[in-house]
This record gives structure tokens, C-alpha cells and sequence, in this order.
């Protein structure tokens, strides 16, 4: 029997590889001789440079950047197996876990974090990175990331604009001659898996402004800002990057990659799916498990187990499901490829024992499971 375990992490419980290594356990508690293939995932969000370095067998590096408010933070960086593919979470250098709740402004906030570790990992000789860029503190259109990386964004009077969003309405010349040429050699694949434009009540400002202590006031600036951005990028770049999905992404860091560094935007479970070369695993499995902290109706939306259950339904290979809390509507998930869904807690517990006992609930379900299985 030949099973492929393909979680996300349980977040604050478990990693991925941890979640997969006690689904292991479970199964070889019941069939010594099945053959688990371990295969870490995420969605492109928090956890994903942990799951695909231990899918890979790769390695994490720390390094000291600057974080969004312009003091120092500890930010990681993963080189995958092949050791010319780096793989980045702009959280880890620019997300909003950096600032207190009432330190945050947008109108300062920077991604130059960003661009120091987009830096790192072309210093290590990479030519493939993928970066995701969920949680961000920022609200820049992704300019501190281009100035760590050499470009400059300068004022009438040919200085140097500050940071933040707040500093884009005095952009004046775009100067990208100082942009590190290491770029050109190098394919960066963005997990973006949201479809708002730069500007407009659909944009960055607007919509995710707020999360990230914006007034309405802070946010009509910042929107004005970003549209008076995206037109010098039309004027001196000849690049329209303003209503393309996705540009409004991270504070619209998503628009500063398509307009600046060699990018493109995909969804990000479906690049996890890609590197970790899933699909050749599931083609010859008999049952696939899969499971996260949490699943609803909203898992269809690009979470793992929805992308994991699709690839798998391409092959008519069972789908399991297992997750720590199961909410509203997931009957829906039944015509995506899922076959069934378990719940892993063992009865009316505290948050806090929940996550505590994270691998041997997950063990005790997964056995559970393959006692079922067994019985046929």
C-alpha cells in the first residue's frame, strides 16, 4: 500500500514534516509494510520556506535585515536541494508580526527588508527564487524592496525619496541603472493568490490598508500615492501595471515585481505543488492525506488541502483529509477531488492542550484512518 502524505502545517502546533512524520507513524501502526512518501506542503504563506526546504532537503539561512519600521529583525531565507533555487517569505523581513499594533502606519512602513533578502540569496548564486508575499506590514508598491536592491526613486530635486508609502507622491525620475545585474539571470515566481489592482477601492490601499493601521484618510493618501506611482511607471517605464490581478498584493509589492524584477505572478499552492514535484508522487498512490490547522468552505480558495485533492482527482487517487478544527460548508470540498474529512482533537479540550498534543492527535486519527483502510 503505497500512501502520499502531503500536509500544510498545523500553525502553532505542528510543522509540516512534523505533521506528515506522525501521519507515518499512524499508518506503520497498523501497516508495517505500507510505503509513506513524505511530502511537506503550504500554500505560499507562513511555513512554505520550512515545507519546501524539508521536502527538498535543503537549508535555512538567518540574517539581520532591515525590518518595516527601519530597525534591524532577524529575517530567513531558504536554498532548496538543488542549491540554485532560493525560496522567501516577505513576512520573515517585512511582515506585520514586526510591528505593534500601535506602532503601525503604512505611510512608513518599508519592504527594503525584502530586497536585502531577495540580495542574500542571489549572493548564494541562485537562478530560480520563489517568493511569497502574504502578510506584509507595507504599503510602498514595493519601492523599499527595488532601492535594497540599487534602484532609486528620486525627488524634483534629484534626491533620494524616504521610505514607506507616504514617500511615493514625491517620486519624480525613476533611476534603475544601479539595479543589481544579477537580476537579469534569475526567474523570481511570486505565490500570490489574490486578484486586487494597485488603486482603487479594490486596490492595496483600500482593502488591505486598514489591517495595517491606515485611517480612511491614510488610506486615500496612500491610494493617491500609489496611483501617482504606477504613472510614473507608465511614463518612464512604458509598463501599465496599474489593474493587472495580483499588483495590488502585499501592499502592492506585487506591482513593484511586475514592473521592476523579472516576475511572475501564480498561486501559490499551485508553485508548491511544482517544486516539490508532488505530482509525480501521486500518480502512483493509492491514498493521499492531507490536512491543515483548519478547514471550511474557504479551502477551496487556493488552501493546500483543495490544491493537493485537485491534483490528486487528475489521477482518481483517494483523498483524506485531516484537520484540527472543521468548519461551515465543507461539503463543498466533496466535488474537488476530497473523498473524506477528519477532525483530529479527541474530545472538548483547551486551545492551548490542542495545540500541545498536535502530532499525537494527528498519529491517533491517521491510524484510525488506516485501520479502516486495513479492513478491506
Amino acid at each position: 500500500m503505497r500512501f502520499v502524505l502531503a500536509p500544510d502545517s498545523f500553525k502553532e502546533s505542528v510543522t509540516a514534516r512534523e505533521a506528515a512524520e506522525s501521519m507515518e507513524k499512524g499508518i506503520k501502526n497498523v501497516m508495517k509494510d505500507a510505503e509513506c512518501i513524505k511530502v511537506p506542503m503550504a500554500d505560499g504563506g507562513e511555513g512554505t520556506v520550512q515545507s519546501l526546504v524539508d521536502a527538498t532537503e535543503g537549508e535555512i539561512y538567518s540574517i539581520e535585515v532591515l525590518g518595516p519600521l527601519g530597525r534591524t529583525v532577524r529575517a530567513e531565507f531558504g536554498i532548496l536541494g538543488d542549491e540554485k533555487t532560493a525560496v522567501l517569505e516577505m513576512a520573515s523581513a517585512s511582515g506585520l508580526h514586526h510591528v505593534k499594533r500601535e506602532e503601525r502606519n503604512p505611510l512608513t512602513t518599508t519592504t527594503y527588508g525584502t530586497g536585502e533578502l531577495i540580495k542574500a540569496a542571489l549572493d548564494r548564486g541562485v537562478k530560480k527564487i520563489f517568493l511569497g508575499i502574504g502578510g506584509s506590514a507595507t504599503n510602498d508598491g514595493g519601492a523599499g524592496m527595488i532601492q535594497a536592491l540599487g534602484g532609486k526613486f528620486l525627488t524634483r530635486e534629484g534626491e533620494n525619496i524616504g521610505f514607506g508609502g507616504g514617500a511615493l507622491e514625491h517620486i519624480h525620475t525613476i533611476d534603475t541603472s544601479g539595479l543589481d545585474k544579477r537580476l537579469k539571470d534569475v526567474k523570481i515566481e511570486v505565490a500570490c493568490d489574490v486578484s486586487n489592482p494597485l488603486t482603487g477601492t479594490d486596490g492595496a490601499a483600500y482593502v488591505f490598508g486598514p489591517q495595517k493601521g491606515a485611517t480612511h484618510e491614510v488610506v486615500e493618501k496612500l491610494d493617491a500615492n500609489l496611483k501617482h506611482y504606477s504613472r510614473i511607471i507608465r511614463e518612464q517605464l512604458k509598463l501599465d501595471i496599474e489593474n493587472i490581478p495580483g499588483a495590488g498584493a502585499a501592499g502592492g509589492l506585487g506591482a513593484g515585481l511586475l514592473a521592476f524584477l523579472p516576475s511572475s505572478l501564480k498561486r501559490g499552492v499551485d508553485l508548491v505543488i511544482e517544486y516539490t514535484g508532488l505530482e509525480e508522487k501521486i500518480k502512483k498512490a493509492d491514498y493521499v492525506i492531507t490536512g491543515e490547522g483548519g478547514i471550511d468552505f474557504q479551502t477551496r480558495f487556493g488552501k493546500t488541502p483543495y490544491g493537493v485533492a485537485s491534483l490528486a482527482q487528475k489521477y482518481n487517487v483517494p483523498v483524506i483529509v485531516i484537520a484540527g478544527y472543521i468548519g461551515n460548508r465543507i461539503e463543498s470540498l466533496y466535488d474537488c477531488g476530497i473523498n473524506s474529512i477528519f477532525g483530529i482533537l479527541p474530545g472538548a479540550i483547551s486551545l492551548e492542550e490542542a495545540l500541545k498534543s498536535g502530532k499525537m492527535n494527528i498519529e491517533r486519527t491517521t491510524e484510525n484512518i488506516a485501520r479502516l483502510i486495513a479492513i478491506k
